[in-house]
């Protein structure tokens, strides 16, 4: 066997190594010596004799845990598969950043100084935000995978995503639901002390507006709530036909669950934070109905997501979730940008990605855009039977 999968602990117990095999440090673009990193030919040719040192910032503590948990089984699969092939091999350190935009500031700090060649995450755009500058400035390629806020890649052109916006999926979330269900009067919900459930609410206020759904009244929320039966009965006594709702998961479990407890038998439709399965495993039957869009269809028949659902089930014991597949998908959208120039030198990587068109992979076919986010198919979901299944 050409490769090792280990763990192991280094600088802190919140940080995991996963080796492709083993590799010497240093260097301020890049892991080995200058030129180590570049290579021969390009594609499936690429040969690069160094390892590729690459980062990771995920929310494995905190309250994004479950999201940053999912991401790192996708990324320990994706790495294996990419270490199972030849030309190029990877190590990839996988930090903690506590669901803390101040953690994941150091970080990315210690990803800049140790010639780390490209970063992925952290898992939610409030961190972006915050830790990204700090990548931009270093001239440190960033592969958002999660982050769905408006504005994530505008901080600069080191900044690009594999994950849609809030803005691709919510119009067609809202559209949909408003067609099926009849939909003219809702009362919207969201918490607003964080960047992603605002942004949400934002495109949730203005496709609503699109639709010509009333808005009888809109209730906010702290990121932190999790108690929501005083709003949830305001909500009930305007007796709207949906409540839409932009929420991370920790919210939109309890917020589910009491409003089917309140009596609130109403469609519930949540942003891309209710796409985990734990608001099935967690809400129980309170779940069912509930309307999500999401960036990855579960079901989709193509060879990239048959073959990728069977290797996580055999890895894992279960199916991945969207979080899962959007790490599992941005490890290898590296890989492609590396082996574009044969380079895992940090500018070449950054030219690699924007060479990103068409790539076949789990969510669809990806291109990365001018603006440095992707383009890939939509889909919108309801839980059906303790599972998400496409709305038809």
């Amino acid at each position: 066997m050409r490769y090792l999968l280990r763990t192991a602990v280094v600088l802190s117990a919140s940080a995991l190594v996963l080796a492709g095999c083993a590799a010497d440090g240093g260097g301020d673009s890049g892991g080995g010596e200058a030129g180590e990193l570049k290579g021969s030919g390009s594609g499936a040719d690429c040969v690069i004799d160094a390892t590729v040192p690459l980062g990771a910032a995920l929310s494995l503590t905190g309250g994004a845990a479950s999201y940053g948990e999912s991401q790192q089984k996708g990324l320990e699969l994706a790495l294996e598969e990419l270490n199972a092939q030849e030309g190029v091999s990877y190590d990839l350190t996988i930090e903690d950043d506590g669901t803390d935009p101040r953690q994941a500031i150091t970080v990315f700090e210690g990803f800049a100084a140790n010639g780390t060649s490209a970063v992925i995450g952290p898992t939610l755009s409030n961190t972006a935000f915050q830790a990204q500058p700090v990548a931009q400035e270093a001239g440190l390629p960033v592969l958002a995978i999660s982050n769905t806020a408006d504005g994530i890649t505008a901080q600069g052109d080191f900044i690009f995503r594999d994950s849609l916006t809030e803005g691709q999926v919510i119009p067609q979330t809202i559209s949909a639901a408003t067609e099926k269900l009849g939909i003219e009067k809702v009362v919207v919900m969201y918490s607003n002390d964080d960047a992603f459930t605002e942004s949400g609410y934002d495109v949730m206020a203005s496709s609503l507006e699109d639709e010509g759904v009333e808005v009888l009244d809109t209730l906010t929320f702290s990121v932190s709530d999790t108690d929501f039966r005083s709003l949830l009965t305001a909500a009930k006594e305007l007796k709207p036909d949906a409540i839409v709702v932009s929420a991370l998961i920790e919210a939109a479990i309890p917020l589910v669950t009491q409003a089917r407890e309140l009596g609130i038998d109403q469609p519930i439709i949540g942003g891309n934070g209710f796409n985990n399965p734990q608001l099935m495993a967690d809400s129980g039957d309170a779940a069912e109905g509930v309307i999500v869009g999401a960036a990855w269809n579960s079901a989709s028949d193509s060879p990239e997501n048959t073959e990728y659902m069977a290797a996580f089930e055999e890895q894992f014991g279960s199916a991945p979730d969207q979080f899962a597949t959007q790490a599992y998908t941005g490890l290898k959208v590296i890989d492609h940008a590396v082996r574009a120039n044969c380079s895992g030198e940090r500018t070449d990587i950054q030219d690699g990605l924007t060479q990103v068109k068409d790539l076949a992979t789990p969510l669809g076919s990806l291109t990365i855009n001018g603006d440095r986010d992707a383009e890939h198919p939509a889909v919108v979901q309801i839980v059906k039977d303790g599972s998400f299944a496409v709305l038809d």
